[in-house]
């Protein structure tokens, strides 16, 4: 069975927090903070975990953006990926857990992203 994880879009203002991976895969790339989702929690607690663990930010789940599974998006371990548009709702943000950094980038000019998190951003209406 594939592990499954959690993507958060946390989007204000035109742009988007993401985060520098502090671990493999992807090590110092930027991507959209996220993680597994442990055992006994929903997808959507997990989103707020993950958010707040790796950027700082209280969140709250909008919308469900897509379920993202192509074998290769993950090359480690062909992650199945729940993506949600949230938004902040509280917190200071600051990379943490595994995250280095955490930064607000502009939807128009974002850098080279791990996995497929440039797809799943593209996939909202800007």
């Amino acid at each position: 069975m594939r592990p499954t994880t959690v993507d958060a879009l946390i989007i204000r203002d035109g742009k988007i927090i993401l985060i520098k991976r502090g671990t493999e895969p992807f090590l110092g790339a930027w991507a959209l903070p996220g993680g597994f989702v442990d055992s006994g929690e929903t997808a959507q607690d997990a989103c707020v975990r993950e958010a707040k663990e790796e950027t700082g930010l209280e969140v709250r789940v909008l919308e469900l953006v897509g379920v993202f599974s192509e074998p290769l998006r993950d090359p480690e371990r062909g992650t199945i990926a729940v993506a949600y548009l949230c938004e902040a709702v509280g917190g200071e943000i600051s990379g943490g857990d595994d995250a280095r950094e955490a930064e607000w980038f502009s939807l128009r000019d974002l850098p080279e992203l791990a996995f497929d998190h440039k797809e799943i951003i593209n996939t909202i209406e800007r």
